[in-house]
């Protein structure tokens, strides 16, 4: 990662390549972001796009990006754009996928994380909540991310479902209070968090294989 700090204007500049989110940019990180951060306080789309950006780092040295791919959170977010252009966006992202890939979109309605998987070839969306109780997904999420596999499908030429599978994922952990739900939506996209999905796939995987009939020779 690139970093600059310019003490006299207060701010670490950081450079996000494209291969992380798809387009290349800088952002900024400034002493209150550190402070808020340090302190737990309420935190914002840079902080978690951040976070992303290291974790992207941490994910190559391990030569497991073609296991998740990432979504901007500043670039899919409530009042980030038309839906239009924050479908298109994603879809961009989901046209990187070798197949099994997974994609993690965290996503901000209006003061509160959530965390939003994909996953295009399946058509499934898994849904994590840290607020306690029956959350339901915001509807402008669910059309940003149902249009962007439509276009993903239109894309690879298949046809696909009349609407991709929405699932909530139960036994997430919950917030105490009010203002950590970006921490707990970066704990959902942890390198622990990938490894213990990279496992189930492996192991899903191997278990469809051993279980597959084999074709009877021709005589």
């Amino acid at each position: 990662m690139e970093t600059t700090l310019k003490v006299h204007e207060k701010a670490m500049i950081f450079r996000i390549e494209k291969e992380v989110f798809g387009l290349d940019r800088q952002t900024f990180v400034l002493i209150e972001d550190i402070t808020q951060f340090a302190a737990m306080d309420e935190i914002g789309a840079t902080m978690v796009a951040v976070y992303m950006r290291c974790l992207f780092d941490v994910l190559k040295i391990a030569n497991m990006v073609n296991v998740v791919g990432f979504v901007d959170p500043a670039q899919v977010s409530a009042n980030s754009g038309s839906l239009t252009q924050r479908s298109r966006l994603l879809a961009n992202q989901l046209q990187k996928t070798d197949g099994e890939q997974i994609f993690f979109m965290p996503y901000n309605p209006g003061r509160h994380w959530v965390l939003v998987i994909v996953r295009p070839k399946r058509e499934t969306v898994y849904f994590l909540d840290p607020l306690p109780g029956n959350r339901v997904v915001d509807d402008e999420c669910k059309n940003i991310v149902n249009t962007a596999i439509k276009m993903y499908n239109s894309h690879i030429g298949k046809q696909g479902r009349k609407a991709p599978i929405w699932k909530t994922l139960q036994g997430t952990p919950k917030q105490p209070i009010s203002v950590e739900c970006g921490y707990y939506v970066m704990h959902f996209m942890s390198y622990r968090q990938i490894l213990l999905w990279s496992l189930r796939r492996s192991l899903k995987m191997a278990k469809i294989k051993h279980h597959t009939p084999k074709k009877p020779l021709k005589k």
